[in-house]
């Protein structure tokens, strides 16, 4: 799909709104930067790790003080770890949909976690009609969309592990522009057995049903070693949507474990410690086989959360969790690790980031911008980085539309405007990052001022009616 003119870049008099949603309301207005061309190093190999429902401090290097993540602190210590990077939802399939087309997945109508929970319509005549079974809508491809741009530019593909973006076989990965695919198509499993709730079997190689032995986390892990030594001699890109930490909370080692409706949130801190590292485990093995082809420094390892954490996740200093829209649910930790492409070691950067700006980035690494026909909502993180170009100031939205659960969100600069079903609320991020202290009344100026740009922002994402609606 097209994403709407207003969205097109600065041009005459027909300005789009900048820095995701930003309106002309008397505010600074920063256009959005398209991705620039990659630095010292061309064409490198890209890793994406995204993690399923990590806490913000569920990570050594973000402060954890019982998680124990050396490898993965790795990617940190030799590369920069940002602070506020955002998901661009606050659960899985939307924040999956986001990285996987570079824009706000209100564009794709996928704005909650597909599964048994989902409203579902598909739009006929103009019209959404309820879907009468569920699992039956998703993502459809699109050659503007991050993989096949990817793949044209010469890059193997592959993702192992949680696709979450639709069941049937028009929305699998090989539909997207990935070339192999092994993994659960949809959103959780046993994690020995591969199923979802009621028996339905998750596993697939590319678009039919498959079987294993093993720990998936460990076995997601080993697909990926494996493609690097064998494949790492052309540029790759490799996908890997981890379904850990998700629940159910099975450990590794432990193949007795059972997933039903009454045990799945049935777990322990140390069980979930367990779960972390077997996912830092495999992160180690993946350095090794990058360090094994000689390709590691020139390799963009980028690393992250599809949004807060659960219940056994470490959100502190947030607020709250997954599925909401305050800090706790949608704030989540990015590592980036690129020596050859002029990433520096050790660098901590407060730079504002959310999903789309990690495929844009991703884009700019490999020698691409997005579409003139087909822009992305995000901007290339690099130059910013590496220190070549000063931070920017930007505006980011949120939206949860469902009928049991109603709530808002914007931040811009240090300003967070929040509504919460009938309650609005705001704060000042740089004060209160635990968003305590309510300065509404103080502030009606500021809250008007974010209130106009989120009405916009939102009137933007809505002006092509999507032909799906998952909420």
């Amino acid at each position: 799909m097209t994403p709407p003119p207003s969205f097109l870049p600065f041009a005459g008099l027909a300005p789009r709104i900048a820095a995701l949603c930003v309106l002309f309301f008397g505010l600074s207005i920063v256009p959005r930067a398209r991705a620039d061309a990659p630095g010292k190093a061309t064409r490198p190999n890209i890793l994406m790790l995204l993690v399923d429902d990590m806490g913000y401090a569920d990570l050594g290097c973000m402060g954890s003080g019982d998680l124990h993540t050396p490898n993965i602190d790795r990617i940190a210590n030799e590369g920069v770890r940002l602070t506020d990077c955002y998901a661009s939802a606050p659960v899985c399939s939307p924040t999956r949909a986001a990285f996987i087309t570079g824009l706000w997945q209100q564009r794709t109508g996928i704005e909650w976690a597909i599964g048994l929970t989902s409203e579902e319509a598909q739009r006929v005549n103009g019209e959404l009609v309820k879907a009468e079974e569920p699992f039956t809508m998703g993502l459809m491809p699109n050659d503007s969309y991050l993989v096949p741009r990817l793949k044209k530019q010469g890059y193997g593909t592959a993702a192992y592990g949680k696709w979450h973006l639709g069941f049937k076989p028009e929305h699998n990965p090989v539909r997207h522009g990935f070339d192999e695919y092994w993994g659960i198509i949809g959103g959780q499993c046993d994690y020995y057995q591969y199923y979802y709730l009621g028996g339905m079997k998750q596993l697939y190689e590319k678009t039919e049903p498959t079987t294993a032995e093993g720990y998936i986390t460990d076995l997601i892990n080993e697909r990926v070693v494996r493609y690097i030594r064998e494949e790492g001699s052309s540029p790759f890109f490799i996908y890997v949507p981890y379904n850990a930490v998700h629940h159910p909370y099975h450990v590794p080692g432990d193949p007795t474990q059972t997933y039903t409706n009454e045990n799945k949130n049935d777990g322990t801190r140390e069980g979930y410690a367990k779960m972390m590292g077997s996912i830092d485990q495999g992160v180690g093995a993946m350095f090794a086989a990058l360090e094994e082809k000689d390709i590691l420094d020139n390799t963009l390892i980028l690393f992250t959360s599809d949004n807060g954490g659960e219940r056994f996740s470490d959100n502190g200093p947030l607020f709250n969790h997954k599925t909401t829209l305050w800090e706790g649910g949608i704030r989540v930790p990015c590592l980036m690790r690129w020596p050859a492409g002029g990433l520096p070691a050790g660098k901590v950067s407060s730079q504002m980031a959310i999903t789309m700006d990690l495929s844009v980035t991703i884009l700019a690494a490999a020698g691409l911008s997005p579409s003139k026909d087909h822009p992305m909502d995000g901007i290339d993180l690099l130059p910013i980085l590496r220190g070549e170009r000063e931070p920017v100031e930007r505006a980011f939205c949120w939206r949860v539309d469902r009928t049991r659960r109603r709530m808002k969100a914007i931040r811009h600069g240090d300003w967070k405007y929040v509504q919460d079903d009938m309650v609005e609320m705001l704060f000042n991020l740089r004060d209160d990052v635990g968003e305590r202290d309510d300065l509404y009344y103080e502030r009606l100026d500021k809250v008007k001022k974010l209130k106009a740009e989120l009405a916009a922002w939102e009137a933007d994402v809505d002006r092509i009616p999507p032909p799906i609606y998952i909420h």
